[in-house]
């Protein structure tokens, strides 16, 4: 499962995240951070205009790195908000364009570095 994260350092004590431009998808295992994404993108998450994939709570990791524990209790995971401040009305999102335009890059990339792993042989 995909869960949007936060790093303990970016939690006020009221569980509140403080700078939500701070925020990355991650996938756990045995509580640590298996993999991660880069940041998120504001205008798909924070976003008033686009309601599929708001960011509302994130998982807390110690730190952004791969292995690095997640905050538990005795009921589970434990959980920052994002206050209802960092949301804004930021536009439409072309969700199907948005996609699109990253699986070309995706192809792109995995061209080039098939075209320099060639050379390198």
């Amino acid at each position: 499962m995909i869960r949007h994260c936060v790093e303990e350092s970016n939690v006020d004590e009221e569980m509140h995240v403080v700078d939500c431009s701070r925020i990355r998808h991650v996938t756990l295992k045995a509580g640590r951070i298996e993999s991660m994404s880069g940041l998120v993108d504001p205008a798909s998450h924070l976003n008033l205009d686009y309601p599929d994939h708001r960011a509302t709570t994130c998982i807390i990791a110690e730190k952004f790195e791969n292995g690095a524990k997640v905050r538990m209790d005795d009921d589970g995971l434990l959980f920052a908000f994002v206050p209802r401040s960092a949301f804004a009305h930021l536009g439409h999102v072309d969700y199907t364009q948005r996609l699109t335009d990253l699986i070309k890059a995706v192809k792109h990339n995995q061209e080039t570095g098939g075209q320099k792993k060639d050379r390198a042989q």
